[in-house]
């Protein structure tokens, strides 16, 4: 399928499914996925980064055992809306994984997602060794988040046509 606009997304995603969001870091990929609503973000568990063969056998097992229809990638983008080094190796990854799936992935603005879910471990009272293992799936909750609310306009704004 390949990576598509979250508008496009929202049209070839597979209905009745839950969606997958990722946070991709230079050591762990965060996982987070949806209920069936498409209502709420869940973290999963992260995955140590190896190299892309075993990273990529790593999450495609993960998104067929949670029956995913879509993926929802972290797009690193600097503050000033420019892409660096990281948004070029998110954009690499996406493109290599998504031409062993079927599955649609499309990219979500990932900027301060990172410090959003440190503030919201904190407020649990979660410690620092504790938040340092949790931290990247927070991160994915907060992208898959953002764009499951996202989707949720877009399917309002198309019932309302």
């Amino acid at each position: 399928m390949g990576v598509v606009s979250i508008e496009e997304f929202e049209k070839v995603r597979a209905i009745g499914r839950p969606l997958a969001g990722l946070d991709l870091g230079t050591k762990t990929i965060g996982v987070a996925i949806s209920d069936l609503g498409l209502s709420f973000a869940t973290p999963r568990e992260v995955i140590r980064r190896k190299k892309f063969s075993q990273d990529a056998q790593a999450l495609l097992h993960l998104l067929s055992r949670e029956n995913v229809g879509g993926v929802i990638i972290g797009l690193p983008i600097n503050m000033d809306g420019s892409e660096g080094p990281r948004a070029q190796s998110t954009r690499a990854f996406a493109r290599n994984l998504s031409a062993m799936t079927d599955l649609p992935f499309a990219f979500w603005d990932e900027r301060l997602s990172t410090v959003a879910a440190e503030r919201a471990l904190i407020e649990m009272d979660v410690s620092r060794a504790k938040r340092a293992g949790r931290i990247d799936s927070a991160a994915a909750a907060f992208i898959l988040q953002g764009a499951l609310d996202r989707l949720q306009t877009l399917r309002a704004a198309s019932s309302r046509e």
